[in-house]
């Protein structure tokens, strides 16, 4: 089962401070444009030089990388914010790049007083769950029982007062109904990102559900109608329908019809949409309400195995999450 991103990042800061190594946490609080390192981006390195996570690659990290194992084998405490501009005009604080935008980065070593936030965050990552996490000049907090509406919020008045919070864990859910060799596929490639991943299936003991490993959850359903109570409406929700057949998969389209969903989305020839969508405009569904499902499912890219087509739903997805921004 895929855990998120950032642990691995924590798990070396809570390793490098058993081992009584100095750690330093770099962090993207900001970025606009075409910043390779996007807000909450995150890296830590140590003074043996192991490092995990990112802050956005390229010759501007392994700068930032370079100065962090300088400061940890000089300085005691380290905290410093810097903005790095990528374009070679910039009057100052050039990162080397050339895709223009430019991002905020901190700069903190680890102090003995953050152990209780980091073990706190790496038990909220490991079982799944959400949280809050606080920068700031005093150091590193989490709260573990407080969720914010916004996953991401920073503050500057100066650098010795600013704030930084973070809601942390998977800020997507992706419900995939249906556990069919295309579920499968997409499960794996949704899994590399910060989706939570529940699968929906009527069909005990389905071969391909059982061979899904990346799924957090997996869900038997007696009916499909029973979806109606298990998918909860969300900004951040996204339900792709892939079941066997066109009954199921209408079963499951009036079940979620009038919920409130960043994205619905229906796998299916076009002869078989045209067909659901007749039958539900002659029951009086109105064209509003049908045109906030993404059907036939999938960037138009001519694909034919389920590996394809798993690409090209996952690349409309992407394109929906992130036309948010």
């Amino acid at each position: 089962m895929p855990k998120p991103k950032q642990l691995t990042t924590w798990q070396l800061i809570h390793k490098s401070g058993q081992q009584n190594l100095p750690v330093m946490l770099l962090y993207v609080l900001e970025s606009h444009g075409s910043s390779p390192g996007r807000q909450g981006f995150l890296m830590a390195v140590n003074t043996l030089g192991e490092m995990e996570g990112s802050i956005g690659g390229g010759i501007m990290e392994h700068k930032f990388v370079e100065m962090a194992k300088e400061k940890l084998n000089y300085s005691t405490s380290e905290l410093s914010i810097r903005t790095q501009y990528h374009d070679k005009t910039a009057a100052h604080n050039q990162s080397g790049m050339i895709c223009s935008g430019d991002q905020t980065i901190l700069l903190y070593r680890v102090q003995a007083v953050d152990v209780t936030a980091i073990n706190a965050i790496i038990t909220c990552l490991e079982q799944n769950r959400n949280g809050l996490i606080e920068l700031s000049p005093s150091g590193i907090h989490f709260f573990a029982d407080q969720v914010p509406e916004t996953n991401y919020r920073f503050t500057m008045e100066s650098e010795e007062n600013w704030s930084y919070q973070e809601r942390l864990g998977y800020k997507n859910q992706l419900s995939i109904i249906g556990g069919g060799h295309c579920a499968l596929a997409l499960s794996r490639i949704m899994g590399t990102m910060d989706f939570y991943i529940r699968l929906f299936d009527d069909r005990p003991d389905l071969y391909t559900a059982g061979l899904n490993d990346a799924a957090h959850e997996k869900i038997e359903v007696s009916s499909y109608n029973d979806l109606t109570n298990l998918i909860q409406p969300g900004e951040h929700h996204y339900v792709v329908i892939m079941t066997f057949g066109y009954r199921t998969d209408d079963l499951a389209i009036r079940a979620l019809l009038d919920k409130q969903l960043t994205y619905i989305g229906v796998l299916g020839s076009k002869t078989k949409i045209e067909k659901l969508f007749n039958d539900y405009r002659t029951e009086g569904i109105d064209d509003e309400t049908l045109s906030r499902i993404h059907a036939p499912i999938g960037l138009p890219i001519h694909s034919q195995t389920p590996e394809e087509i798993a690409i090209s739903i996952a690349g409309e997805i992407i394109r929906v999450k992130n036309s948010k921004h």
